[in-house]
């Protein structure tokens, strides 16, 4: 089994880190190596669910906070293994998220007595459906060891803060057509040409910005995906338009339904999916941002921030790498995003 040496500085801690793949569902190689090298620290109690790991520190503290990161990525674009050019490590999941993953592991090994306890969560599955994430199976097997004062998600946010985050809500909206055959086209109704006035509101759609805790979250509704016709001698009789709506956290998933239904109230539309946001919460959270040294800026887009915010923990984004490369093929992590995440949150944590 490939080990991890927690001694090693954070620069080749997360080299190590993106040469174990961990696509998402295959990350067992990994989850075993991360629990060989916390299981060395004995001021950390470990356990395992699925194939995440949860390392508590008991030391009676009156606050306890959490720190997480997922250990999968997704599928490699030729960015393996990885090389350390010009000030970046670059390679499959450094940005997205194994550098903020090498940070809490160096904290977790480390900080043997830190003024605050700390719970470390590193988790599987963040990547795929929500069904299969780490953090919702330890919420529903053992959620006792979520229990915190608030949380940080090791997401990259450029060594800067970034609140909240945004809900997510995806429609199929259906126009209905006459099948025929295109020979004799004028004895149907072709279903895709009927879409248009749905695109063309879509295109002209302005989305709203949303200004909580003076942060502004701007709001999306986009097409991304159009589906019609069953052959290519059919009039379609239907045209299926699936939209892609980001929306403020203040909004309720209720609310953003309603939303884009009120859009389309002549078509059938079915939401297929609807995650709700999470509000910055900078009012429970000015303490550690101050300590971080950021300005805060808010997530345009979901994290599992909103998870904790469904179990009324605070959390917020914080961790190297932008998040601009995530999901690149030459996505890539500053060393000096590294050493300034691992300096911020261990003077916080001292």
């Amino acid at each position: 089994m490939p080990s991890l040496d927690l001694t090693a500085d954070v620069v080749d801690l997360t080299r190590a880190l993106v040469d174990l793949p961990s696509e998402s569902g295959h990350e067992r190689q990994l989850a075993d190596a991360v629990e060989e090298a916390l299981g060395r620290t004995p001021h950390l109690t470990v356990d395992r669910v699925g194939h995440s790991l949860v390392a508590r520190t008991d030391l009676g503290r009156p606050e306890r906070v959490l720190i997480a990161g997922h250990l999968d990525t997704v599928p490699a674009a030729g960015n393996l293994p990885s090389r350390l050019a010009d000030g970046r490590v670059y390679g499959l999941g450094a940005c997205d998220m194994k550098g903020g993953v090498a940070v809490a592991l160096r904290l977790a090994a480390h900080l043997t007595a830190p003024v605050r306890d700390v719970t470390y969560v590193f988790y599987e599955c963040e990547e795929v459906e929500g069904d299969r994430n780490g953090l919702h199976r330890i919420a529903a097997e053992r959620p006792g060891l979520l229990d915190a004062g608030l949380a940080i998600l090791m997401e990259p946010s450029d060594a800067g803060v970034e609140a909240g985050c945004q809900g997510v809500l995806s429609a199929d909206i259906v126009v209905r057509g006459e099948r025929a055959h295109t020979a004799r086209s004028w004895m149907g109704a072709n279903a895709a040409h009927l879409a248009a006035p749905v695109l063309q509101r879509l295109a002209e759609h302005r989305p709203e910005r949303i200004v909580i805790d003076g942060l502004e979250y701007r709001e999306g509704l986009n097409a991304v995906a159009v589906r019609c016709g069953v052959a290519g001698n059919v009039v379609p009789d239907e045209c299926v338009i699936t939209v892609n709506s980001r929306f403020a956290p203040s909004r309720s998933p209720e609310e953003a339904e309603a939303y884009v239904r009120g859009l389309f109230p002549e078509y059938e539309t079915t939401v297929t999916e609807v995650v709700p946001g999470a509000l910055p919460g900078l009012d429970r959270l000015g303490g550690l941002v101050t300590a971080l040294g950021a300005r805060p800026r808010p997530k345009l887009g979901w994290t599992d921030v909103a998870r904790f915010a469904a179990l009324g923990t605070p959390a917020l984004n914080y961790g190297p790498g932008d998040p601009a490369l995530a999901h690149t093929a030459g996505e890539y992590v500053p060393v000096a995003q590294l050493a300034e995440c691992e300096k911020r949150l261990s003077e916080w944590l001292r």
